[in-house]
């Protein structure tokens, strides 16, 4: 059963979501401010987020950045694109305005838990000419080897098992934080860098692109 946590201060569309949602076979937790719902996410473990952003003590902006590896839809009265614009690129996969379609929001939940779920289970591990070797840690790119480390060789893999799609950097460090725990959002930028850098210099061309305020994806030229 996927879990679903609802950020809200409003009881009433809270409940009105909680009932929905559980109807739809979802588990459900609240959380009523940005600084409750800090603490419920932990132990909640949900598999999406709906976070209101006009909240009682950490509000909405602040608390997105704080949620990592777990898709957020940005559930909100505020309908100035600015708004828009700033959230989605800074870690929601959605923006929803209300007063909403419940139709349409349990569609956009259905598609983002279906997307998360395709990235995790996805083990295809060869893309263009690049082949990693997940014992050694080297990859083979046509006839030339790249030893890679501990931490380049996690963000490889997991953007070869997700090929062409954005994988964002909250969902990053997430995934590679059991292989690599020392790799950050501040050394993360850095560790990219070092892996395009040793992928160009074996066939001079660069498969790793960063999409803006996103994250990354790996793509054929």
């Amino acid at each position: 059963m996927k879990r679903i946590l609802i950020i809200d201060d409003d009881i009433h569309i809270g409940n009105v979501l909680e009932e929905t949602l559980s109807k739809e076979g979802y588990e459900i937790s609240r959380a009523y401010s940005g600084t409750e719902a800090l603490l419920v996410i932990p132990d909640s473990k949900p598999d999406l987020v709906l976070l209101d952003l006009m909240l009682p003590g950490l509000n909405g902006e602040d608390v997105l950045p704080k949620i990592r590896g777990i898709p957020v839809i940005v559930v909100s009265a505020k309908v100035d694109i600015d708004n828009k614009v700033d959230v989605l690129p800074g870690g929601a996969v959605d923006y929803v305005t209300k007063p909403f379609n419940i139709k349409e929001l349990l569609a956009r939940i259905f598609i983002h838990l279906r997307n998360t779920e395709s990235m995790l289970v996805s083990s295809e591990l060869t893309f263009a000419d690049i082949v990693p070797n997940t014992n050694t840690h080297i990859a083979g790119i046509n006839n030339t080897e790249i030893k890679l480390t501990r931490t380049e060789y996690a963000i490889l893999k997991l953007l070869m098992q997700n090929p062409t799609q954005v994988v964002t950097k909250s969902l990053l460090l997430d995934r590679i934080s059991a292989d690599t725990p020392d790799c950050t959002e501040s050394s993360l930028k850095m560790h990219i860098s070092n892996l395009r850098k040793k992928i160009r210099e074996a066939n001079n061309k660069d498969y790793i692109e960063a999409v803006w305020g996103i994250g990354f994806k790996i793509k054929a030229e």
